[in-house]
């Protein structure tokens, strides 16, 4: 099977899945909020998609392998699992909410959250044109080399403060408060991820630990 037709299978399915889960709740395709989000997906993907196609084909199929087997330790494999997880639940418990009319989002907050993901899309990006080593499972590769410069001068995990901020902002841009609690346990076991992580890179990176003393912070400036 072709790369391209593996990139494009991927992203299709994504936005299926997602589909499904926003508007199955509500058993219609009358939800705004929705269209924005999942159209936000589908722009974001398809232009890292097509940049990785054209100048990144090694990371391109790199992630297109995801999910907890693609992890060699056990540790990640339950990272992985609850993390989809509750990216599920998010999307499936804001839907839910946003129907059934359990709380009540400003629709002008719902429209700067969905301008908030835009702009967490953009940093990911970013990450990406940076990283060449962005594998979607924990391990070192061959040639993998300590990245600290750029994004990665602010803090250790840019793609993890990025998906941290899509994450916040998921449940807000589809009219949701409920949906925060699936989302903020997500957090939590990214942040989890991230300390497992370095764990294994500081073991098995050299230059890993000299740079963790020279950038503080994890995910999130001054705080984590």
């Amino acid at each position: 099977m072709s790369l391209v037709f593996k990139s494009i299978a991927g992203i299709l399915i994504l936005i299926t899945v997602i589909g499904l889960v926003l508007f199955l709740p509500g058993m219609s395709f009358n939800y705004p909020l929705a269209w924005i989000y999942i159209a936000m997906f589908f722009i974001s993907q398809s232009i890292i998609t097509i940049y990785l196609f054209l100048h990144d084909k090694k990371l391109l199929k790199s992630r297109l392998s995801v999910g907890p087997t693609t992890e060699t330790r056990g540790i990640q494999k339950i990272i992985q699992a609850i993390a989809i997880l509750m990216s599920f639940f998010t999307l499936l418990l804001s839907a839910f909410d946003y129907n059934k009319g359990w709380s009540e989002v400003p629709p002008w907050l719902s429209y700067a959250s969905a301008i908030v993901i835009a702009l967490a899309f953009v940093e990911v990006f970013f990450v990406y044109k940076q990283n060449t080593w962005l594998s979607t499972s924990v391990k070192v590769q061959y040639g993998h080399k300590v990245i600290s410069t750029g994004l990665y001068g602010i803090v250790r995990h840019p793609m993890y403060l990025g998906v941290t901020v899509l994450m916040l902002a998921t449940p807000s841009s589809l009219g949701s408060w409920w949906g925060m609690i699936p989302a903020i346990i997500f957090i939590i076991t990214f942040a989890a991820r991230a300390i497992d992580e370095e764990n294994e890179l500081r073991e098995n990176l050299p230059g890993y630990t000299d740079y963790c003393k020279k950038v503080r912070y994890r995910i999130i400036p001054f705080v984590f």
